[in-house]
């Protein structure tokens, strides 16, 4: 049975704009569909008719989404540094800050920090607007069920911290929670995905993972440990010590933290992978080649699930791809000479649509999802008219 929650899809994506193109591809009868767009609109999910006048002259029988029935709320959440945003129920941006904090700080040092910035982001831009839901990710594995990370070696004291109630003042809000890279390839579906169905999205910051979508849809795996790709073991790494505490990890060679600490000993004076990436961007010698070799070593093990995943391209985010040109030469050298010539023929290595905004695009679109999807409309509009509004 076509819902209330299908019909608000169907005018969300821009697929109907009336009620007569809504019956066409619902099959629903005339009386069905006013009962249904009539129940959105009293939700302020729909702006039907008259309330459009002054929106551009449309029709009166016109129906259009209401972005500003409300807004949601992003956290991303890094080792160093968490970035902060409201955004509208379309996805635009309304405001947005960062929050500095010492490396491996536990959540009970963070989150009270990053409710107070979206606290204030909330009273700069909301006016009054609903928080409709809240999107937070963090490095390392996440349950998306419990909402909590559950395996994040580089997050002491995070794993199975309740976060909600940090930000219960902010806003009694349902909160999502997913793991960085997952969120930087939701990103993807708003950017590159638009055009392509399967990618591997590659987050190449302090750390290394791989975000998949395959088919259109964002693959976290059996216990959302899909894309751990740091933590593969590489010969060249054996005996090396990793920051989760195992031995010859491909992050030990190629990621941000392992760059930061060889261009450290060997006397500059650098703290974190986004020095080291300004650094290369200034034209320095020794940073640019840190950053290429790192992205032939991540694309040797790239290759692989490269052959396994057959993606129409790859995606490079994270603070790495602010030097695209240098990081994606490496790691092209590696996946052309060990991937196969099926997998590389029509292969596109692209930078991240997003840029630094991707972690917040990617949580927006997860709260987004989660609360406007046709289930959870249904039982939104169930809560407030149990009669009717399906």
């Amino acid at each position: 049975m076509t819902t209330a929650g299908d019909v608000l899809e169907l005018v969300r994506s821009g697929r109907a704009s009336t009620r007569s193109q809504l019956r066409v591809q619902t099959g629903l009868s005339r009386t069905a569909v006013v009962a249904r767009v009539a129940a959105l609109a009293e939700a302020g999910l729909l702006l039907v008719g008259e309330e459009l006048a002054s929106t551009g002259g449309r029709p009166p029988g016109s129906i259009v989404f209401n972005k500003d029935a409300g807004v949601v709320l992003a956290a991303a959440i890094g080792r160093s540094r968490s970035q902060l945003a409201v955004f509208d129920l379309l996805g635009a941006e309304l405001a947005i800050s960062a929050v500095d904090h010492e490396v491996g700080a536990g959540p009970e040092v963070v989150m009270p920090a990053v409710a107070t910035h979206l606290g204030r982001l909330l009273d700069e831009v909301a006016a009054g607007r609903p928080v409709l839901s809240i999107g937070i990710s963090l490095p390392g594995t996440v349950d998306p069920v419990r909402g909590v990370s559950v395996d994040s070696p580089v997050m002491g004291g995070w794993d199975g911290a309740d976060l909600t109630h940090y930000l219960a003042d902010v806003a009694q809000a349902p909160t999502f929670v997913g793991n960085d890279a997952d969120v930087l390839a939701r990103s993807e579906r708003l950017g590159h995905a638009t055009g392509f169905s399967d990618l591997i999205v590659v987050k190449a910051s302090t750390g290394l993972g791989l975000g998949i979508i395959a088919e259109g849809r964002v693959i976290s795996g059996h216990l959302g440990g899909a894309g751990e790709i740091g933590h593969t073991k590489v010969d060249a790494a054996a005996g090396r010590p990793c920051r989760c505490g195992d031995t010859g990890c491909l992050e030990t060679l190629a990621g941000g933290w392992a760059l930061v600490a060889r261009l450290t000993e060997s006397g500059r004076r650098v703290d974190h992978v986004r020095d080291l990436v300004a650094l290369a961007a200034a034209g320095d010698a020794d940073a640019k080649q840190l950053l290429r070799e790192s992205g032939r070593q991540l694309g040797e093990v790239l290759a692989v699930a490269i052959n396994l995943l057959n993606p129409q391209a790859v995606v490079i985010g994270g603070d790495m791809a602010a030097v695209f040109d240098v990081y994606a030469a490496g790691v092209r050298e590696s996946v052309y000479a060990r991937a196969s010539a099926l997998a590389t023929r029509d292969l596109q290595f692209l930078p991240s649509t997003f840029g630094d905004r991707a972690g917040l695009v990617g949580c927006a679109s997860m709260a987004l999802e989660q609360v406007l999807s046709p289930a959870a409309v249904d039982a939104r509009l169930l809560e407030r008219s149990p009669v009717g509004t399906r």
